[in-house]
C-alpha cells in the first residue's frame, strides 16, 4: 500500500457551502478518504492512498462542473501562502455582477405591483425582463443543482432552481393559454421567478462577504510572513547584497537582516548581535537578545542591530509556515456535533421537495385551492427552506474559534478538539517544564570520587544527548565545560526514558547520569536530583532548583473553581513534586512515574471521564496521544508537539490554558446556537409556507436572512469576552 500523504487541490467555481458538500460527498462516494472541502478558500484536501487518487478526484470535480486550478502534495516541502484570498474575492465579484444585472431587470417587474403603467403589465414585456434573470439563475444555481443531482446529493440550489423555474414555466403557460383574457394576470408570476433569483443572489453575496470575516486568522498570520530577503553573495572575495523574493531563499543561504527587517526564514546567527521581538511566536513582548549561534524564527522582527544569518528551514518548513498550515488543517476537522447537521442535510432537500409537492397536491386536489395559489405555496416551501444554514452552522464557528485561539497564541489541531474542551473533567499536569519553568540551576554539586571539572565535563557530554528539560538546563549551565578538544569519544549512548542516560567511552568505561531509580538497588539516599556513576559506582550527586511558572497558582485555582479535577503527574522525586504541589495548590500527586506508568494512568483517567494531559517531554508523548486532549507547549520536543492536539505558544504563563478552555467552550456554544437556529427556522417557516401564509419572494428573503443569522453569530465569537 502506498504511503499516505495529504493532497491539496485548489478549486474554482465553489460559490457556497452547497458546492462544498456536493464535492465532499461525491469524492467520499468514490472511495477517497479524509475528504475536506473549504468553499471559503476553494481548497479540497484528501489522503492519497493510491497513485490514481489524484486523477480520480480531479476528474470527478470536473464532472461536477468545477475546475481544479492547482494541486500539491502537502507532505512535501514547499511554500505556504495565504489561502487564495483572491479566489474568494473573484467569487464575490462574479456574484456581485450577477446580482446587479438581476436586480436591474427585476426592479421593473416588481414596480408593476405598485404602478398602473400599461407597459409594466404587458405579459411580453414581463417575459423580456424575466428571461435574462432566469438565464443568470440557471447558469448560477442550475449548474450547482445539476452537479449535486449527478453526484446523488441534491443541494439547496435544486430547491431554488425548481422554485424559480416552476414560477417561470407556469407564467409562460398562463401567458399563452389566457392570451387576451382579463384573467391572464392571475397566471403571471414572472416577478416571483426573477425576485427569487435576485434575492438569493443577494444572500449569496452577503454570505460570501460574511464568511471572509471568519477566515481572517490565516490572512493575519500570512501577513506576518516576509516577502523579501537580503541575500549575501560572495564573488572573488567581494560581498554583494541581492534583494530577492523569499521563495528563492534556499537552505544554507547567508542573509543580512537589519534594524526594522523581519527575519526571513528560520536559521542561526552567524555574525553580529541584535534585539529580536518574538511576540508572534512566544507571546513575550520584551525583545530577546541574539548573538552568534542563537536560533532565529522567521517572521519575528529585528528591532535593533544588524546580523548575518544562515537559513536552516525555508518555505513550508519554517515555524510560522507550519503554524499557518496547522490552523488551515484544523479548520477541516469536523466536530461530532457537525455530523448531526450533515446527516440532516443529506435528507433535507428530498424531504423539502416532497413537502412542496404534497402542498400543491393537497391544496389543489383536496382543499380546492386555486392552482396558482397552490403553486405559489409549493414554491414558497422550496425557497424558504434553508439547508445552507445547517451547512454553515459548524464550519463558520470553528473557523472563527480556531482563528481567535491562534490570535491568543493557542494552536488547536481541529474543530473536534474545540468540542472536546466542553466535556473535560480532569486536567493532568506534568511538572518539569509545564508547571515549572524547566530552567534548572545547580544548587549543589557534590563529588564523591574523582576530579570535579572532569566529572562536570562528562555530565555535560552525557546530557547533550537528551532532550529532557533537565538535561537541556544542565547542558546550558555546564556549557563552559564543553568537550571542545573532543577527548570524550562515546562508542555508544543510550537513554532509558524516565531513568537516565548511559554511555561507554573508547576505553570501555561506562558512565551514567540519571535519577534515583538508577541507583536505588544499592543506594538509600534519594534526596538528590542527579546521580553520576562510573562503571556502576557512584562518583557524584547533583542537587537542582526549579522555579514555578508565572500565573500557575492562579490558574490551578481557577481550574478547581470550574469544577475540574487537577492532578500532577511526574517522573521526578516525590519530595520535589510535593514541594511544587504545595506551592501551586495541587492536592493530587503521582510522582516517580515512568512513561509506561504515565500512559497507564492517563488511560485509566480517560476511561473514567474526559481528560486533558499537559506535558512537554518525549516521555510525555504516549500520554499526550492517549489523553482525550493532549496539550503541549511551544518549547516542547517535536515528538510531544506532534502527539498533542493543542499547542500553547506562550509557554511561560499557564493562564493561557484558561483562555484555551474558554474559547473552546464558547465556540461549542456558538455551534449549538447556530444549529438550533437552523433547525428552528426550518421547522417554523416551512409549515407557514405550506399553509399559504408566506409568498415566495418573502420566503427567498427569509432564507437569505437565515444564513446571515448563522454567520453573524459565528463572527460575534471574535468579540465575545473570554476568561483569563
Amino acid at each position: 500500500m502506498a504511503t499516505e500523504s495529504k493532497i491539496l487541490l485548489q478549486v474554482e467555481g465553489m460559490d457556497c457551502a452547497n458546492c462544498a458538500q456536493t464535492i465532499s460527498r461525491s469524492l467520499q462516494k468514490n472511495g477517497l478518504e479524509n475528504v475536506n472541502v473549504n468553499f471559503a478558500s476553494g481548497e479540497v484536501t484528501f489522503e492519497l492512498v493510491s497513485p490514481e487518487s489524484i486523477d480520480k478526484a480531479v476528474e470527478k470535480i470536473h464532472d461536477l462542473g468545477y475546475h481544479v486550478t492547482q494541486r500539491s502534495d502537502k507532505s512535501k516541502a514547499g511554500s505556504v501562502t495565504e489561502p487564495h484570498a483572491h479566489n474568494t474575492h473573484s467569487k464575490s465579484n462574479s456574484t456581485k455582477i450577477k446580482f446587479y444585472w438581476s436586480a436591474l431587470f427585476s426592479l421593473p417587474l416588481l414596480m408593476h405591483m405598485f404602478l398602473a403603467y400599461p407597459l409594466l403589465h404587458n405579459a411580453y414585456f414581463q417575459l423580456i425582463l424575466c428571461t435574462p434573470v432566469m438565464l443568470i439563475g440557471w447558469s448560477h444555481f442550475g449548474k450547482s443543482a445539476w452537479s449535486s443531482l449527478k453526484a446523488g446529493f441534491p443541494n439547496m440550489d435544486v430547491l431554488i432552481t425548481i422554485g424559480s423555474s416552476a414560477a417561470f414555466i407556469y407564467s409562460l403557460i398562463g401567458m399563452f393559454q389566457f392570451q387576451g383574457s382579463h384573467e391572464i394576470h392571475n397566471y403571471l408570476f414572472f416577478e416571483t421567478a426573477a425576485t427569487i433569483i435576485t434575492l438569493v443572489l443577494l444572500g449569496n453575496l452577503i454570505e460570501q462577504r460574511s464568511v471572509r470575516q471568519t477566515t481572517t486568522a490565516i490572512h493575519d498570520l500570512s501577513k506576518l510572513q516576509p516577502n523579501r530577503a537580503k541575500l549575501v553573495v560572495t564573488e572573488n572575495g567581494n560581498e554583494r547584497i541581492i534583494d530577492t523574493d523569499i521563495h528563492e531563499v534556499k537552505k544554507g543561504d547567508i542573509l543580512l537582516v537589519n534594524t526594522g527587517d523581519k527575519i526571513p526564514v528560520d536559521g542561526i546567527v552567524l555574525k553580529g548581535d541584535a534585539l529580536i521581538n518574538e511576540s508572534i511566536i512566544s507571546g513575550e513582548s520584551l525583545p530577546v537578545s541574539k548573538e552568534q549561534d542563537d536560533q532565529l524564527t522567521g517572521g519575528t522582527l529585528l528591532e535593533s542591530g544588524s546580523i548575518y544569518m544562515k537559513a536552516e528551514r525555508v518555505g513550508a518548513d519554517t515555524t510560522l509556515s507550519q503554524i499557518i498550515q496547522l490552523v488551515k488543517d484544523a479548520q477541516h476537522s469536523k466536530p461530532e456535533i457537525q455530523k448531526l447537521g450533515d446527516r440532516i442535510s443529506a435528507i433535507f432537500v428530498p424531504a423539502v421537495i416532497a413537502i412542496s409537492t404534497l402542498t400543491f397536491i393537497v391544496g389543489y386536489f383536496f382543499i380546492d385551492i386555486p392552482a396558482q395559489k397552490a403553486l405559489m405555496s409549493a414554491i414558497a416551501v422550496l425557497v424558504v427552506s434553508c439547508p445552507c444554514a445547517m451547512g454553515l452552522a459548524t464550519p463558520t464557528a470553528v473557523m472563527v474559534g480556531l482563528g481567535r485561539a491562534a490570535h491568543h497564541g493557542i494552536l488547536i489541531k481541529g474543530g473536534s478538539t474545540l468540542e472536546q474542551f466542553t466535556g473535560l473533567k480532569t486536567i493532568v499536569f506534568d511538572k518539569t517544564g509545564t508547571l515549572t519553568t524547566g530552567r534548572f540551576k545547580i544548587s549543589q554539586f557534590k563529588v564523591l570520587e574523582g576530579d570535579e571539572n572532569e566529572i562536570k565535563k562528562i555530565l555535560h557530554s552525557l546530557e547533550q544527548h537528551s532532550s529532557h528539560p533537565i538535561a537541556q538546563s544542565l547542558t546550558e549551565e555546564l556549557k563552559d565545560y564543553a568537550d571542545d578538544s573532543n577527548q570524550l569519544r562515546w562508542k555508544e549512548v543510550k537513554e532509558d526514558k524516565g531513568i537516565g542516560i548511559n554511555a561507554e567511552d573508547d576505553k570501555g568505561n561506562l558512565y551514567s547520569a540519571g535519577s534515583y531509580k538508577m541507583v536505588r538497588h544499592f543506594h538509600t539516599d534519594n534526596s538528590h536530583a542527579i546521580y553520576i556513576l562510573k562503571n556502576n559506582k557512584l562518583i557524584a550527586t547533583v542537587d537542582l532548583s526549579d522555579e514555578i511558572k508565572k500565573g500557575t497558582k492562579e490558574t490551578i485555582a481557577k481550574l478547581k473553581a470550574q469544577g475540574l479535577r487537577v492532578i500532577m503527574l511526574s517522573g521526578d522525586r516525590d519530595e520535589v513534586c510535593q514541594r511544587v504541589a504545595r506551592e501551586t495548590g495541587i492536592t493530587e500527586v503521582f510522582s516517580e512515574q515512568l512513561p509506561a506508568q504515565k500512559l497507564a494512568l492517563i488511560q485509566k483517567l480517560s476511561k473514567e471521564s474526559p481528560t486533558a494531559m499537559i506535558g512537554d517531554g518525549i516521555n510525555d508523548a504516549p500520554a499526550l496521544a492517549k489523553a482525550t486532549i493532549g496539550i503541549s507547549l511551544s518549547n516542547a520536543t517535536a515528538v510531544a508537539m506532534q502527539s498533542a492536539q493543542v499547542i500553547l505558544l506562550q509557554q511561560q504563563d499557564l493562564s493561557i490554558l484558561i483562555q484555551a478552555l474558554s474559547i473552546g467552550r464558547k465556540t461549542y456554544q456558538t455551534i449549538r446556537q447556530n444549529l438550533f437556529w437552523a433547525f428552528f427556522y426550518n421547522v417554523l417557516t416551512i409549515p407557514i409556507a405550506a399553509a399559504g401564509l408566506l409568498s415566495p419572494m418573502i420566503g427567498a428573503l427569509s432564507m437569505a436572512f437565515s444564513d446571515l443569522v448563522v454567520i453573524g453569530n459565528s463572527v460575534r465569537l471574535k468579540f465575545r469576552k473570554i476568561d483569563r
